[in-house]
């Protein structure tokens, strides 16, 4: 009976790892966000980003649908630029396991006894993703939003894992100001 108990908090910490974005977001808290309806993307910051051309156009479709949704207007003349950057490392990963059992040294490690571990190595991509926000009139970044997350280089994924970033990202924006208690 106990274990079924278990089962569902088991399965809510395996969901929970499942989360593969880490999101964070900065501000300008002296800015008023309200009056920004409309935005562009900033060209001369976007073609110094050094990825591919495919990834620039997933990225940049990802921010359109997330901004449209949140009811900007794409404009000439816009209240707002967004510029993106991007980074990555390679991340190794070395696990080792071993067993065995003696005298004094309790469960998992003998001198003299075989060796009966195995050492398993494996590598991923993390990527960071930036969203910046600028006032167009002003050309200071009032909001930074940024996605920390493995990269994936199958292609059919790419599309799920961009649109996954960008939208945990913007999520965060408008920032959710407290009010100073008086």
């Amino acid at each position: 009976m106990k274990t079924f108990k278990l089962v569902p908090i088991l399965l809510l910490l395996l969901l929970a790892s499942c989360d593969t974005v880490s999101v964070y977001s900065d501000y300008d808290k002296n800015v008023d966000f309200t009056p920004y309806k409309t935005y562009a993307f900033f060209k001369p910051g976007i073609d110094k980003v050094e990825i591919s051309d495919l990834d620039k156009r997933r990225i940049l479709r990802a921010i359109d649908e997330q901004m449209q949704a949140k009811g900007f207007t794409k404009s000439e003349n816009p209240d707002l630029l967004v510029n993106i950057f991007t980074k990555s490392r390679e991340q190794i990963d070395v696990n080792q396991f071993s067993a065995g059992w003696g005298y004094g040294w309790g469960w998992g490690w003998n001198p003299y006894m075989m060796y009966g571990g195995t050492t398993t190595v494996s590598s991923s991509t993390e990527g960071t993703l930036f969203i910046d926000l600028i006032d167009a009139k002003k050309k200071e970044m009032i909001w930074q939003g940024e996605g920390i997350g493995t990269l994936t280089k199958n292609v059919d994924e790419k599309d799920q894992k961009i649109t996954e970033f960008v939208s945990k990202i913007l999520a965060q924006y408008p920032p959710q100001i407290k009010q100073a208690k008086k």
